[in-house]
């Protein structure tokens, strides 16, 4: 998988640049300082995933990433957490929050190597065979899946598909969010953001910007928040 950095801090260039040298199967093939030459060179080349700032002289990075080929993959680097929310917006797959570690680079990049191979894909088929109070069959992978609601942590939507997190798999299927956001429970199933449902019977803690799941951390989304605390924490609370 390739990839490019934009980035207007020289430092902040090589640090991520040294991250990729120490990640497999990831190779950097350019990298910028704003959004004006970026745009130029994607228009001209296929790129995997950008690492890509927020604050930048001109066009910053969410506005930028609005424009970027649907193919392309976007991966946030910013020093700033109140971007969180309003970067998965625009169909970021990560945000990593400088100084950025190895280990959360190259979990950003395990999940990107994932969207990446199914974009270059061609036998992923979508379908909901049955679906009843409990389960749902989802088609992925040439076969079916029986998804047991009670089984789903949350779900992640990313451009045309939606992947489904259990205990100890994940479910991908060619499908947009808002589809299998339609099947769902409402009792027990919310969106909280453009790219995100979760499972509120599975929520370990939250704060204002975040849901924690286990070790997941989902994004509150600016126009899904006052519903999903006025409706599902406030009143679980108070129905105690």
């Amino acid at each position: 998988m390739n990839c490019i950095i934009v980035d207007d801090e020289p430092l902040a260039r090589k640090a991520i640049q040294k991250l990729v040298y120490q990640t497999e199967n990831l190779e950097v093939i350019a990298s910028f300082n704003g959004a004006e030459v970026t745009r130029e060179f994607l228009a001209k080349n296929s790129v995997d995933l950008v690492f890509l700032d927020i604050q930048m002289p001109g066009v910053n990075g969410i506005e930028f990433a609005r424009n970027i080929p649907k193919k392309t993959l976007v991966v946030f680097t910013t020093a700033f957490h109140e971007f969180a929310s309003e970067s998965y917006e625009v169909d970021a797959i990560d945000y990593l929050i400088k100084p950025v570690k190895l280990e959360r680079f190259q979990k950003a990049v395990e999940k990107a190597q994932t969207y990446c191979k199914l974009f270059h894909t061609d036998h992923i088929e979508s379908n909901i065979e049955n679906i009843t109070d409990d389960y749902i069959f989802v088609r992925a992978d040439r076969r079916m899946f029986k998804v047991y609601f009670s089984d789903v942590l949350y779900i992640e939507g990313l451009k045309d598909y939606v992947v489904l997190y259990l205990e100890n798999q994940k479910v991908i299927t060619l499908m947009n969010i808002k589809t299998i956001h339609d099947l769902l429970p409402k009792s027990f199933f919310v969106r909280v953001s453009k790219s995100y449902i979760i499972n509120v019977n599975k929520i370990d803690s939250i704060d204002n910007n975040t849901v924690y799941i286990g070790k997941n951390e989902i994004p509150i989304g600016n126009i899904y928040r006052d519903f999903f605390f006025n409706e599902f924490v406030t009143r679980k609370i108070l129905n105690k």
